[in-house]
C-alpha cells in the first residue's frame, strides 16, 4: 500500500504567468494523484478574486487595495514585458494560438481535481479582502494550517 503523496504551493505572486505556472504544476500533480494544496497570500489572493464589484463596508486603505488590485485573474498582469497592460493580451493570445489552456481554466480543472484552494486569512485582513470577494468552494485558513499540510509535503513551492 503506497502513502499518498503531498504537493503544497504557496502562491504570493499576483502575476498571471507565475499563477499559470502554479496551476499547471498543482494539476500536474492532482492527476498524479497527489493531493494538492495551493496556499495564496499576498497578491497571489489576486488569483482568486471574483471579477465583478462587490459592494461591502470597507475603510479607506482596504477600499484603495481594493481599487489597486486586480480583480480576477484576467486583469492579472505578467512578470516580464507587461507594456501597460499590452503583454498579457500578447501571451494570452500566443497561448490561444497553441492551445494552452487558459488561467481561469486551469483553476476550473484544480477545483475539479480536488485541489485544496487555501486563502490565507492573516493576508486577506491586512489588504482588506473579504469572503464575499472571492471565488466560491475555497477555503480559508492561516499559516499554521499550511506548514502542517507542508510538513508532510513531498514536493513544496514557493511561486
Amino acid at each position: 500500500m503506497s502513502e499518498t503523496k503531498k504537493t503544497n504551493i504557496i502562491l504570493f505572486s499576483g502575476d498571471y504567468d507565475k499563477a499559470m505556472a502554479a496551476y499547471i504544476i498543482a494539476n500536474g500533480a492532482a492527476a498524479y494523484d497527489h493531493e494538492v494544496t495551493i496556499f495564496h497570500t499576498f497578491w497571489g489572493l489576486n488569483a482568486l478574486r471574483k471579477d465583478e464589484p462587490i459592494q461591502l463596508k470597507k475603510n479607506f486603505l482596504e477600499k484603495m487595495f481594493g481599487r489597486m488590485m486586480p480583480r480576477g485573474v484576467n486583469k492579472m498582469g505578467i512578470s516580464k514585458m507587461n507594456f501597460a497592460g499590452f503583454g498579457p493580451k500578447m501571451i494570452k493570445d500566443v497561448m490561444k494560438k497553441h492551445n494552452v489552456m487558459p488561467l481561469p481554466d486551469l483553476i476550473d480543472m484544480a477545483q475539479e481535481q480536488d485541489v485544496n484552494l487555501v486563502a490565507c486569512t492573516m493576508t486577506m485582513d491586512l489588504l482588506g479582502l473579504q469572503k464575499e470577494e472571492l471565488m466560491d468552494d475555497i477555503q480559508y485558513a492561516g499559516v499554521a494550517a499550511y506548514l502542517a499540510d507542508a510538513e508532510d509535503g513531498a514536493v513544496n513551492l514557493f511561486i
